[in-house]
């Protein structure tokens, strides 16, 4: 592991759009080592003013949607443009060994060897929301670098994807042609979620199912209410392989950025999401508290096995846990 950076270089790196800079401070917020978390949460603090003005987008979608794919040819347009990219891919980590294949930024070649853009993945962690434990974080760094977009793309459809609501202010939900009729059995919350509807992989014999896609999701959304108001959330096509339909659903983003800014949802949304966050960090930061805790510790083994056994039931277990941690045991 590469030596540990003064907190003035670290900062200065960022600040400099240094690539790598920006590589190892990611690595120094996503370690487990208290020191390493202490220097990571002053980084933080000193970056805090050079943040807030990327455009955050959350790009989920089904299994097979092409999300890597979608990324990269937009991505490429978008460095083209003048923009500068950082893209935040979650890798889902083995539950067993923590390990993850980290594989986006082999697939984003082109994307990775553009100047002006950042691929960076990173492992989940088993954080929940389909977004890695210490994306947030990840984000704001990517701000103060001067990246202008940055795109999250997260480990897949599933009930607890909607944790990447709180961390971006475009959420783009990906589809497929034909994948087992109209709503391919994802979950109402997802759809709710969504900003915008795109079905990639309108290409070649796919046209036509496609848009037929495209009309049934229409139709879905329709009865739903959007999570912005006054915003009806477009349905698009487009594919990541010929480049069709691309510029469309960028425009669409532009215009779901525009509509935010004009009814003040932008800033409000923003302020809501920082104290979501404080409450998660707060949740975690006692959690590995309660876990410390000697007299915790001292009990928690045969308390687990109690519970195992069935002589102790899981509610009245962390009663006397809490009552430990609390003094009151």
């Amino acid at each position: 592991m590469p030596r540990r950076l003064p907190l003035d270089a670290y900062v200065d790196g960022v600040r400099a759009g240094d690539r790598a800079i920006v590589g190892r401070a990611i690595t120094l917020i996503e370690s487990q080592r208290a020191d390493d978390q202490a220097l990571g949460r002053a980084l933080i603090e000193r970056l805090i003013g050079d943040t807030g003005r990327a455009h955050r987008i959350g790009v989920t979608g089904v299994p097979g949607a092409g999300k890597s794919t979608f990324i990269e040819a937009l991505g490429t347009r978008l460095c083209a443009a003048g923009h500068r990219v950082a893209v935040l891919a979650v890798d889902p980590s083995s539950a067993r060994s923590g390990g993850s294949i980290l594989g986006d930024k082999t697939r984003m070649q082109e994307l990775a060897r553009e100047p002006r853009a950042f691929v960076r993945p990173s492992p989940s962690l088993g954080a929940l929301g389909g977004v890695a434990r210490h994306s947030r974080e990840a984000v704001l760094i990517c701000e103060a670098a001067g990246y202008d977009l940055v795109l999250i793309e997260t480990v897949g459809v599933g009930q607890s994807e909607v944790m990447v609501a709180h961390l971006v202010d475009t959420f783009l939900l990906l589809m497929i042609p034909g994948a087992g009729d109209e709503l391919q059995g994802i979950k109402r919350g997802i759809l709710e979620l969504a900003d915008l509807v795109a079905v990639n992989k309108a290409d070649g014999d796919r046209v036509t199912a496609a848009e037929r896609a495209r009309r049934d999701y229409g139709h879905a959304l329709h009865l739903m209410q959007p999570r912005s108001a006054g915003w009806q959330v477009p349905v698009l096509t487009c594919s990541a392989q010929s480049g069709a339909g691309i510029d469309a659903l960028w425009a669409k983003i532009v215009e779901h950025r525009r509509h935010l800014e004009a009814s003040g949802e932008w800033q409000r949304s923003r302020e809501e999401q920082q104290v979501f966050w404080m409450w998660r960090a707060l949740e975690e930061r006692l959690l590995a508290e309660f876990r410390g805790h000697p007299a915790v510790q001292a009990r928690l083994g045969a308390i687990e096995a109690a519970v195992r056994s069935r002589r102790l039931s899981p509610d009245h277990a962390a009663a006397e846990l809490l009552a430990l941690f609390s003094g009151r045991g």
